[in-house]
């Protein structure tokens, strides 16, 4: 079964309707997914990077809700190589499956003008990747501050002040 129509039978599960076999149309998922409603956690996606340094990987390791990673080891015993003498910027091979709930919110750290480039491009690629299976799903990852509707940062990078900052905001809330 499609990961939608779970997520639109679970949906109609909590106000007791009964299950469709059909997808839910683009609006009904944009809608549940700017809401954040809980079935969109059965809408769940699985890529790899092939190549990612070993530092940015470590940063989307620390998501850990909704997502589980695959990371290949740095295990002497596995590699052949003393872990110690393993640089950082060694490339590796990531893989997860997360749920969209989890992707959203990786987005909201990952898309920030803060957060570092690698890691920033690293995480486009991933959304340029389901642009077009996941249309709704890319259209709300959004950086924190057109999230929340203004930048939280300590330091802030002044996006948020810019024009192309309110188009982008009036863009993401359907206005």
């Amino acid at each position: 079964m499609n990961h939608w129509t779970r997520a639109l039978n679970a949906a109609r599960g909590t106000v007791n309707k009964s299950p469709l076999e059909t997808i839910p149309s683009s609006e009904w998922k944009r809608k549940m997914l700017l809401a954040e409603h809980s079935p969109i956690r059965l809408v769940k996606l699985f890529y790899t990077w092939n190549g990612i340094k070993r530092w940015v990987s470590t940063h989307f390791v620390r998501h850990k809700f909704g997502i589980e990673h695959f990371v290949s080891t740095q295990r002497s015993d596995r590699t052949g190589i003393p872990r110690d003498e393993l640089r950082q910027d060694e490339l590796s091979v990531h893989s997860f499956e997360a749920n969209a709930q989890a992707i959203i919110n990786i987005s909201r750290k990952r898309l920030c003008a803060q957060a570092s480039l690698e890691t920033r491009q690293a995480w486009i690629e991933f959304l340029t990747s389901i642009k077009e299976d996941e249309p709704e799903l890319y259209s709300v990852c959004v950086p924190e501050c057109i999230y929340r509707g203004f930048c939280p940062e300590i330091k802030p990078c002044g996006y948020s002040e810019t024009e192309a900052y309110q188009k982008r905001l009036k863009e993401y809330r359907g206005i």
